[in-house]
């Protein structure tokens, strides 16, 4: 069994949904210490003036876990709703998802992870994705190191086999993988061209505008962006 392990980020790109695609069973990680203006609380998406961010306000005290921060009051939600709703006016497929993903944002959360894992399952669903999701939060490892860690992770659900992100090969500390009996996998991606508004094509941006340009084909082109590799 393959475990993946991401920490919990705002409207992720289609990269994110590729890993939790190619596991048997998807961690998030938000056990770990919160950092501002990261991809935790913010992406970006496509408007008529180019790329542009959509940014979840915090409160946030260091060295706070993803977990503890609470987000900011204020009318953020409806400034951000509005921002995607102007970008995305003409997208062929805005009705087929926007109003669950709405609704998630109207839902009321006072903490930022409730927030991103809503959001995430939801994102997960249109992008095809099945492997049963878990929080690090929920489960009982303790570990600070952090590749002993991701093992304790990978332990607790029975896997034999972990897959990092493209970067874990330069700093994993393969070593406590292989005394756990776990393979090592990366992922191994590439953006992929799809119709868009607004111009000349932007990769890396929200899944949000795969979804609203594609609609259900976002799973395929999700699945086609890349594999696994040793």
């Amino acid at each position: 069994m393959i475990v993946a392990v991401h920490q919990p980020n705002f409207l992720p790109w289609p990269g994110f949904f590729h890993k939790w695609q190619a596991c048997d069973a998807f961690v998030i990680l938000d056990t770990v210490q919160f950092h501002k203006n990261e991809w935790q609380n913010r992406n970006r998406i496509k408007t008529a003036q180019g790329a542009r961010w959509l940014t979840a306000p915090v409160s946030y005290r260091f060295p706070q876990r993803i977990c503890e921060v609470g987000l900011a009051g204020g009318p953020w939600v409806r400034k951000l709703e509005s921002t995607v709703e102007q970008a995305y006016a003409q997208a062929p497929f805005l009705a087929e998802s926007w109003p669950r993903i709405k609704a998630i944002l109207d839902g009321g959360h006072t903490m930022l992870s409730p927030l991103n894992v809503a959001l995430i399952r939801e994102l997960g669903r249109m992008a095809g994705c099945t492997a049963p999701l878990h929080l690090a939060s929920e489960m009982h490892v303790q570990e600070e190191d952090a590749t002993r860690r991701l093992v304790g992770l990978c332990r607790e659900l029975g896997a034999d086999a972990y897959l990092s992100g493209r970067e874990g090969r330069h700093y994993l500390d393969r070593a406590p993988f292989a005394e756990a009996g776990l393979d090592l996998w990366f992922q191994e991606v590439e953006a992929v061209v799809y119709p868009q508004l607004h111009g000349a094509f932007i990769s890396h941006l929200s899944i949000l505008d795969m979804l609203f340009n594609v609609g259900s084909e976002a799973a395929d082109m999700v699945r086609a962006m890349g594999g696994m590799v040793r």
